[in-house]
């Protein structure tokens, strides 16, 4: 069976490193577009989800913002499961500041350059693995500026009341972008933070294949 993988906002495939499946399931990546410069979240979603294979049984993985296109995905069609990592299903859920900040539309004043800036010195003082480090550095590089600013201002304007059906959610109780007490997740790690798919594998691939077994 496949499941379809998005990865978080200034992120790819390469974030799935350590991320080990059972042999039954098929991981399928699905990379980012260019969007409108007005496109909502939703409409954004949407688009992507015409590289689904919709004529047989899939489920959809998403961590970050990738969590939250999965979301609007499955509203619209059925996939057998929705597992979110390190995201949140429903637009309350979001951080008081980020809710702020997009009411007021003060996240326009600042330049996608220095989103990419703050990522990446905030990644030299995390407690990452040295080539981890290395690998997000690279990947916020590599990240196209116009998508940064899209994707903040999408985020801060989605308003998400539905909650997939059926869907799990994994998430780390020291998560510092996403706070664990916002949410409400069905599976938390407990030294996890927002990095969690590089970072705590081994209790996230324990989770999933454990999640995964009924469906095998």
């Amino acid at each position: 069976m496949k499941i379809y993988i998005f990865s978080g906002l200034g992120a790819d495939k390469r974030v799935f490193v350590n991320l080990k499946l059972p042999h039954q399931f098929e991981a399928v990546h699905i990379d980012w577009e260019i969007p409108g410069k007005e496109e909502t979240l939703e409409s954004y979603a949407l688009r992507l989800a015409k590289n689904i294979n919709k004529s047989e049984p899939f489920m959809l993985l998403g961590v970050s913002m990738g969590g939250m296109i999965a979301t609007e995905i499955s509203k619209k069609f059925q996939p057998l499961l929705t597992i979110l990592i390190s995201s949140v299903p429903l637009a309350n859920e979001l951080p008081g500041l980020f809710k702020w900040t997009g009411r007021f539309g003060l996240h326009k004043l600042i330049p996608a350059a220095m989103y990419k800036n703050v990522s990446i010195a905030k990644r030299i003082f995390t407690t990452e693995q040295p080539q981890n480090k290395l690998l997000i550095r690279q990947v916020i590089k590599d990240t196209d500026p116009r998508f940064v600013t899209w994707a903040v201002n999408a985020i801060l304007n989605w308003h998400n009341e539905t909650l997939p059906n059926p869907y799990v959610h994994i998430h780390g109780k020291e998560d510092e972008v996403l706070p664990v007490k916002n949410t409400h997740p069905t599976h938390i790690i407990m030294e996890g933070k927002h990095l969690l798919v590089l970072e705590n594998t081994e209790a996230l691939n324990a989770i999933l294949k454990e999640i995964l077994t009924p469906y095998q």
